[in-house]
């Protein structure tokens, strides 16, 4: 059988890859807290990876998915890894088993890895027409000026059916190198890969301070120098892109005050352009410092699903997104992370994504972007695009 192993973007360690698994932890619908919580324990001292699909939410609110689901990942799925390595011509074992057998593997996913000889020969088809996309775009501004949320994320599938992939860690050294995602990540299992190529982090915890740092904002990059500035400094001026982001602040400030420390809630930095290889992004950072024996369970509790990818209000935006969605969204918008030793972890947002069901060669690429009242529905198509333009066509 294919062995299990993950390539995951520390950002201490540099490029960790995982072999193998000792232990999992995974639920297929329904969420086992208590067994969760006794495999997080019980492994307490040793590194645990994992993931979250989005659908997550339905166990910490009245809530439910309906819409179809091709993909097919667990709701939650975590494992303790044999081996990690930081990646390089000669692995580097950083943690975990000695055996000859992982570091062989681990070589020769390296060495795939750093090849970065994948391809990607593939027609997509969008799931939602863009006149559909425009009818729910009007459906949903309704739904604003009523009041009934002030923002909402609204997403569209792009998938390819009966899709081969050959040289999938190739095409993950692709993707990995040509975005140069700050949360990049790729997952290989006997019933999946992910190709993540996520600029956005969702929550890191370091000793007691707690992060999250929400992207609301995109623009595309230029090769022109003077013209690739203008367009990073029309993001960072735009009245609708700044209104969307600060209302996500104000939602992840209000997740974070459920569990932190009194009065420890902060932002760090608001609305600010960071730059990547395809699009510029306006992010803020926000922090807290937690209480002593916070658990991971009661910090997902408090924050997920992330309000980058829900809108505001939270729940009213799910059920909003529910409605309007056609597709089961899965691990897309979702989190992907590692936990350490200590306790600490780091986990992403699945966005920028090629998500693949192996059993029925599925390939799905999401994306989205957030509506609010003052939203234009043609540009908002656009980006949506934009963020998919490099996954859908770019790996040819």
């Amino acid at each position: 059988m294919e062995t299990t192993c993950f390539f995951w973007q520390h950002h201490q360690h540099g490029l960790l890859l995982g072999i193998g698994q000792q232990e999992i932890h995974e639920d297929k619908l329904e969420f086992n807290t208590s067994a969760f919580d006794k495999f997080l324990n019980k492994n307490t001292g040793k590194y645990i990876f994992g993931y979250l699909s989005f659908d997550l939410k339905n166990s910490f609110e009245d809530l439910s998915s309906q819409n179809p689901d091709e993909l097919a990942f667990p709701l939650i799925s975590f494992w303790v890894p044999e081996s990690i390595y930081q990646v390089s011509d000669t692995p580097n074992l950083l943690w975990g088993s000695t055996r000859l057998q992982n570091q062989q593997k681990a070589k020769e996913l390296a060495a795939a890895f750093l090849e970065k000889q994948g391809l990607l020969s593939t027609t997509f088809e969008p799931r939602t027409s863009k006149t559909s996309y425009f009818e729910h775009f009007e459906q949903l501004r309704n739904a604003l000026q009523r009041g009934d949320c002030y923002e909402v994320n609204y997403c569209q599938e792009f998938a390819a059916v009966n899709c081969q992939i050959n040289n999938p860690v190739g095409l993950f050294g692709r993707l990995y190198t040509e975005t140069k995602a700050p949360h990049a990540t790729y997952i290989q299992t006997p019933d999946h890969l992910v190709f993540c190529a996520s600029p956005e982090r969702f929550l890191q915890k370091t000793g007691s301070v707690l992060r999250s740092e929400p992207i609301k904002g995109t623009a595309p990059r230029a090769k022109d120098i003077a013209e690739d500035q203008r367009l990073a400094t029309e993001l960072q001026n735009n009245p609708k892109e700044r209104a969307e982001n600060i209302m996500i602040v104000d939602l992840v400030r209000n997740d974070l005050s459920q569990i932190a420390t009194q009065n420890s809630v902060g932002v760090d930095e608001l609305c600010q352009i960071y730059s990547f290889e395809t699009v510029h992004q306006m992010i803020s950072k926000i922090s807290c410092e937690l209480p002593p024996a916070t658990g991971f369970i009661d910090i997902l509790k408090a924050c997920f699903p992330m309000g980058s990818m829900t809108g505001a209000p939270k729940i009213a935006a799910l059920e909003q997104i529910e409605q309007h969605e056609d597709f089961k969204r899965g691990l897309y918008s979702g989190s992907i992370g590692l936990i350490e030793p200590n306790g600490d972890f780091d986990l992403n947002v699945v966005i920028r994504s090629l998500l693949y069901n192996r059993k029925n060669q599925y390939l799905s690429c999401s994306v989205g972007s957030a509506l609010t009242i003052e939203a234009n529905p043609e540009a908002e198509y656009q980006e949506c695009l934009l963020k998919a333009e490099k996954l859908i066509h770019g790996l040819r």
